[in-house]
């Protein structure tokens, strides 16, 4: 299992912004779709965004629609979730995973097969 790292979450106010980072530095990301998850205290791990090795097709959740943005950087071997209009509900450990294919389960964790650490996100006033 290969390593990814996340980076840039924190502590923001209610409509504020973040913008998260995942990279490794083990195997080129390119090759892989990489998918944004997370999971707040008490509740399972949900599927937030993903992005194809791409960058042309990326999926979203509802509840982040028109808020959370996924790109990525292949030349820098990075992906992004630039998170806008931030809630107390989008408080959460957030993290990002690999996986080789893009598919319509792309919310399934059992599909990705490399994760990282994840980062801690927290909306309040």
């Amino acid at each position: 299992q290969l390593q990814l790292v996340e980076s840039g979450g924190g502590l923001v106010q209610p409509g504020g912004s973040l913008t998260l980072s995942c990279a490794t530095s083990e195997f080129a990301l390119d090759y892989y779709a990489v998918g944004w998850f997370r999971q707040a205290p008490g509740k399972g791990r949900e599927g937030v965004a993903c992005i194809s090795s791409s960058g042309q097709t990326t999926d979203y959740a509802d509840s982040v629609k028109g808020r959370f943005t996924a790109s990525r950087d292949n030349a820098k071997n990075t992906v992004y979730l630039q998170m806008n209009g931030l809630k107390p509900e989008d408080t959460a450990v957030y993290y990002c995973a690999a996986r080789l294919l893009y598919g319509a389960t792309w919310n399934d964790t059992t599909k990705f097969h490399s994760w990282g650490q994840g980062t801690q996100v927290t909306v309040s006033a």
